[in-house]
């Protein structure tokens, strides 16, 4: 068993006195914590906490292990930031699966420029395994999209991305310059899972409930097969694939609020931090939260294309 992670369960649950709520900040489902503290409890042989239907109390061992609990995964994680800056420095970086090659490859490539003699390790995650992740230590810093909610977590500047929609080459509505989302009316929706972005995947859908647009039926992934075969339609950027078009939406009725997220703030995660603001708004698109456009789109009587 690893005693000081389930250590850090422990104080996580203490702290929220709330099985449900510590999952979500942990960013882990509820049974398998629920799990860990039984096996901690097991560990140690005492009950540490007292379970009802309505709340979670320490017990008296509970409360007597809780301030010793948070100064060993304190120590551990003293010692951990010690041996890594003793050594070559490496910054663990996650990003959003579907934040774009390009977008990618150039945040990457220019951090890597800026910041010579420090080694990058970047992953694709979801903002809910991020989440995770940076609480547990296993990455330094992500990019990830709001709203979230994760208590011990701070944010970089927040940057407003206004996605257009993808649709098949042979849709009607690539006659028109730009789409009003109630056009899309009849559809089905491709977009990125709810489970890796709770937070974005009901705003978007709400958005779109709001202007017009109710997808008949909503799928999850970011490979854009289904549009291409005229299943779907997508949101996000535009991409360069034969057979797929991208248009504006009308009035940009969908912002998708973008920031980098961290635990420990380090010179290598502000480095960072900046360069992805810079890289974001030059590769992306994205812009400054307070420089989004307005995103109320009224209702159209008629449907049609717009020249």
């Amino acid at each position: 068993m690893d005693l000081v992670r389930h250590l850090y369960y422990f104080t996580v649950v203490a702290e929220e006195r709330h099985f449900g709520n510590a999952a979500i900040r942990l960013g882990m489902a509820q049974p398998p914590l629920s799990q860990r503290i039984k096996r901690l409890e097991e560990e140690l042989g005492a009950r540490l906490f007292d379970r009802s239907a309505r709340q979670v109390r320490l017990t008296e061992a509970g409360r007597l292990l809780l301030p010793e609990a948070r100064e060993v995964v304190a120590r551990v994680e003293r010692l951990r930031e010690l041996v890594r800056h003793g050594e070559a420095r490496t910054l663990k970086v996650a990003l959003p699966p579907d934040l774009g090659a390009t977008a990618i490859a150039a945040l990457v490539a220019r951090f890597r420029e800026e910041s010579q003699g420090l080694r990058l390790a970047p992953a694709e995650m979801w903002t809910a395994d991020q989440v995770g992740a940076l609480s547990e230590g296993l990455i330094d810093v992500g990019v990830v999209r709001h709203p979230v909610t994760a208590p011990g977590l701070r944010f970089g500047q927040v940057l407003v991305q206004t996605p257009g929609v993808l649709l098949a080459e042979t849709d009607p509505l690539t006659e028109g310059s730009s789409v009003h989302l109630q056009d899309l009316a009849g559809r089905e929706l491709l977009l990125f899972p709810q489970e890796g972005e709770p937070g974005a995947h009901a705003e978007t859908l709400s958005d779109c409930r709001r202007n017009g647009f109710v997808p008949v039926e909503v799928h999850h992934g970011i490979g854009l097969g289904l549009v291409l075969a005229g299943s779907a339609v997508a949101f996000g950027s535009e991409v360069s694939l034969p057979g797929v078009v991208w248009r504006p939406l009308l009035g940009s009725p969908l912002a998708w609020r973008v920031s980098t997220a961290w635990r420990v703030e380090t010179p290598e995660v502000a480095a960072f931090a900046a360069t992805a603001v810079r890289t974001l708004k030059e590769s992306a698109g994205m812009t400054d939260e307070g420089a989004a456009p307005v995103r109320q789109v009224r209702r159209r009587p008629a449907m049609g294309f717009l020249a």
